[in-house]
């Protein structure tokens, strides 16, 4: 195509997941004229295959569970009828739809943005192509995300597996579902078909479950999806798939446990990659590293001038909160003379399974790896009042803190509400405030929030009877 056929623009943003859309209505309103292109569905992973319909599931099955747990409130509902996946699953969807239009509305009616619809690729650093149109800016910005990595085990080629987003589409509930990966996108999906009603079986390579966590949660996580009858199997160190004449057979060879099990369906949860394989970034000159993740300094900019990369396909992150928190670094440095870091980012993140772990900053494992003299407070939610009320006394809230600096390294909640009781925590780091601070708040009761103070007070060194610290009154 000719030079004289390419059209520029001020801005391109590659991807329209989360931290696109805004990146690029905010260039627009500073004037610009901003050209964002999208080969799939607006929205990326979180509204079309991750947490919206996800997480709408997620609440599909605590009501299952609710339901099932009834009579222990004093309500009797009579017997249940089986589970209506396509009901659920329909449900998800309209979520999904709802959430993708409004953000193809948002950005079709914003003066100075045109959405293009095609595969972008680069034939040099300022220009691309997208299925033969021809696009040029001096900045670009790419937020093309991540998907499923397929591992190679043996026969997984001859199977009909299902992956984060295909599950999606499932219509008649799984006989037997085996999930091979024990995380946070598996065990989801576990606790959630188990209360749909199929049998599960999880299937981890390592020993223990949640490999990022440390391992009294991981213990309490495992005994409570093993409560709920899912199976779980660890250190399944020779994993190997094929079809069988009742669905699919899978080889697990574990240190315990029959050697194989027979499912119906199975779901590969193993992790994710990034989608930066087909953008031509080498006619871009930009680096990547091992994994095929663009490499980024601590404003989320490339090698190549003018070129950034946000959201998953940076490995900084795989979090819609933290694609979004790069879109705020970038508009706050390009837009607003602000000089913001990715370093300044307080880790947080959640597992929804039920009830949810929120988690912020480092693990007790790795605040020793650090070199930090640690001190520990672990309170049982069964010491909850809030938790003792609702009748969901799972889990454990943990903090962690430096002796020293008395400022707190990280905190774990692994509770009913605690995706949402972390954010005290996670504020309090986010400000550089220590535990004495987080000691003196004075929380609202009745919640699960207000035992942090507790926890505080609760503090010590590593064996020295971590888990203590006075009680208030009524809680």
């Amino acid at each position: 195509m000719a030079e004289s056929s390419t059209q520029d623009f001020d801005a391109i943003v590659v991807g329209a997941g989360q931290a696109g859309p805004s990146l690029a209505v905010r260039l627009a309103q500073a004037g610009k004229r901003v050209a964002i292109v999208e080969r799939k569905l607006v929205g990326g992973t979180c509204v079309n295959t991750g947490c919206m319909p996800t997480k709408t599931l997620v609440a599909s099955a605590r009501v299952a569970r609710q339901v099932a747990r009834a009579s222990e409130y004093g309500v009797e509902v009579g017997s249940p009828g089986p589970f209506r996946l396509p009901v659920a699953m329909a449900r998800a969807h309209a979520v999904t739809d709802k959430a993708r239009t409004g953000n193809e509305t948002w950005l079709g009616n914003t003066e100075g943005v045109e959405l293009i619809r095609g595969h972008a690729r680069f034939v040099s650093r300022d220009t691309l192509t997208v299925d033969g149109r021809r696009i040029r800016a001096p900045q670009i910005f790419l937020n093309v995300g991540g998907r499923a990595a397929i591992p190679d085990f043996p026969g997984v080629e001859d199977i009909q597996y299902l992956t984060n987003v295909s599950i999606l589409q499932l219509e008649t509930l799984p006989r037997h579902l085996a999930i091979v990966g024990g995380s946070y996108i598996g065990l989801e999906f576990a606790q959630m078909f188990r209360r749909f009603g199929s049998e599960v079986t999880v299937i981890e390579r390592q020993p223990y479950l949640l490999p990022r966590e440390d391992a009294d949660i991981c213990d309490a996580i495992r005994q409570m999806l093993q409560a709920e009858g899912i199976t779980v199997r660890t250190s399944a160190n020779c994993i190997a798939l094929k079809p069988h004449a009742e669905g699919i057979s899978a080889r697990v060879d574990c240190t315990e446990g029959a050697p194989d099990i027979l499912a119906s369906h199975v779901l590969l949860a193993t992790g994710r990659r990034p989608n930066t394989d087909d953008l031509g970034l080498d006619a871009a000159g930009i680096r990547v590293n091992d994994r095929g993740y663009i490499e980024v300094d601590d404003t989320l900019a490339t090698n190549a001038p003018g070129i950034w990369a946000l959201g998953d396909c940076n490995g900084r992150g795989a979090f819609t909160h933290t694609a979004y928190n790069d879109f705020e670094i970038v508009a706050a440095n390009l837009l607003d003379g602000d000089s913001r870091r990715l370093s300044q980012r307080v880790p947080g993140y959640a597992l929804y399974v039920d009830p949810p772990l929120g988690r912020v900053g480092m693990n007790e494992a790795q605040a020793r790896q650090a070199g930090h003299d640690v001190l520990v407070s672990v309170r049982p939610m069964s010491r909850v009042g809030r938790a003792t009320e609702m009748g969901e006394t799972t889990g454990m809230m943990k903090l962690i803190a430096d002796a020293k600096t008395r400022l707190i390294l990280g905190a774990a909640i692994l509770g009913i509400g605690g995706d949402e009781a972390i954010h005290g925590v996670l504020d309090m780091m986010s400000s550089s405030r220590t535990v004495d601070d987080l000691r003196w708040a004075v929380p609202i009761h009745p919640t699960v929030s207000e035992l942090w103070p507790t926890v505080a007070l609760g503090l010590r060194p590593l064996g020295c009877g971590v888990g203590g610290g006075g009680d208030h009154p009524g809680r």
